[in-house]
């Protein structure tokens, strides 16, 4: 049995307000750590705005490049 079904297993013998409080605590921490990857990306996007690496767009523009770049890889993938 592999350790995934091994927490299942041993989540199903909670009580259902334990299995609940389960379910809060992992969506809870589920979004704390995608906070966390967020604020690392925005720290790094704000380091390479810095250092010159990316340059001004409006949102426009930057929805017309976001839009090139999806046809022309879906023209290469196929």
């Amino acid at each position: 049995m592999s350790t995934l079904d091994q927490v299942l297993e041993e989540a199903m013998t909670l009580p259902v307000e334990q299995q609940e409080m389960l379910i809060q605590i992992i969506k809870s921490r589920m979004v704390e750590q995608r906070r966390q990857e967020i604020a690392l990306d925005a720290e790094v996007s704000f380091a390479e705005f810095q250092a010159g690496k990316l340059k001004i767009q409006t949102a426009t523009e930057a929805i017309e490049e976001l839009r090139e770049c999806f046809n022309h890889s879906s023209l290469t993938d196929v």
